[in-house]
């Protein structure tokens, strides 16, 4: 069965909003990168733990978690957090965001040391962004700082050329610290740009889903040819609409690049097969108990990490 555009919103919306904070955060940020869905190893849970955002900068990082909820939005007493919908009249209670955030700032800090980096102490934080227009805190003063609400968030503006950090960049982001050399800067990137990440589904009208890549469903013949495309062998495919037989629409060119043997793209070559357009894409959403399949009609590109 497919999933229907509401379905598609759902799982969707969440994973638009990282994309979309990753994109302004490098552009307050100047040479900044943004690492987004990064599942970092955990020994303590013999499981990956994934971390929506890494902020790279080159006097500090930063482990972010986006919470893109709405309506009124208050603190208790356990630090969870009580979300009001006045328009539907529903209350949701989601658990304590900073708290679990910091827990993920340990694990990236072992997975570093394993990778032969060593953050200076204080180097990594964390932070929660809340960027959902229709987020409104009750009580701002109960917020912890590592909370960045979205008023605070609508009034971050990017760096000053020829001046250091300011206002909310200073105040909300940024400690203040000194710039690291540039070689640990750039080892640190390397490591991360290597570092486990969700697979990225993009779909037609600019959604995207973050999770893992199970399986083609269709004909069996189309099934033979998509066979090629491998984890271990290719890291992204895209999709092109053709039509056969005057029939507009009813085959599908998926065009796939190759991996590396170090695991990288190789961007220069790409290679193709053609299949019906009711072939299926099975992908288990993050965060999501169910699995989920997608016309691959509707879908754009499909990147998968090595």
């Amino acid at each position: 069965m497919y999933e229907d555009d509401t379905l598609l919103d759902l799982d969707s919306s969440h994973f638009n909003a990282l994309f979309a904070v990753a994109n302004r955060l490098e552009k307050l940020y100047r040479g900044s990168k943004v690492y987004v869905g990064v599942q970092i190893p955990d020994s303590d849970s013999a499981s990956r733990q994934n971390i929506d955002l890494v902020l790279v900068t080159n006097q500090e990082a930063a482990v972010i978690s986006v919470k893109n909820v709405s309506g009124f939005v208050s603190i208790d007493k356990d630090g969870n957090w009580v979300c009001t919908d006045v328009s539907h009249g529903k209350t949701e209670t989601l658990t304590d965001s900073v708290a679990e955030t910091k827990r993920l700032v340990p694990i990236l800090e072992e997975y570093l040391q394993q990778r032969g980096v060593t953050l200076p102490e204080g180097y990594l934080s964390c932070k929660v962004i809340c960027p959902n227009p229709g987020f409104r805190s009750i009580d701002p003063d109960s917020f912890p700082p590592d909370i960045i609400t979205y008023d605070q968030w609508a009034k971050l503006k990017p760096e000053q050329k020829h001046s250091s950090y300011s206002g909310w960049i200073k105040g909300v982001l940024h400690g203040g610290k000194d710039k690291l050399q540039e070689s640990f800067y750039e080892q640190l990137k390397s490591v991360l740009n290597t570092a486990p990440t969700s697979d990225r589904l993009e779909l037609s009208g600019k959604r995207c889903v973050l999770g893992e890549f199970l399986e083609f469903k269709g004909k069996q013949e189309d099934i033979s040819s998509l066979r090629k495309i491998k984890r271990s062998k290719v890291s992204k495919l895209s999709v092109e609409k053709i039509s056969m037989f005057g029939l507009a629409n009813s085959t599908l060119r998926v065009l796939y690049t190759p991996r590396g043997h170090r695991g990288e793209e190789l961007s220069s070559e790409s290679e193709g097969v053609t299949v019906k357009s009711n072939t299926e894409v099975v992908f288990q959403p993050l965060s999501s108990t169910k699995v989920r399949k997608y016309k691959l009609s509707s879908v754009v590109s499909l990147s998968l990490s090595a």
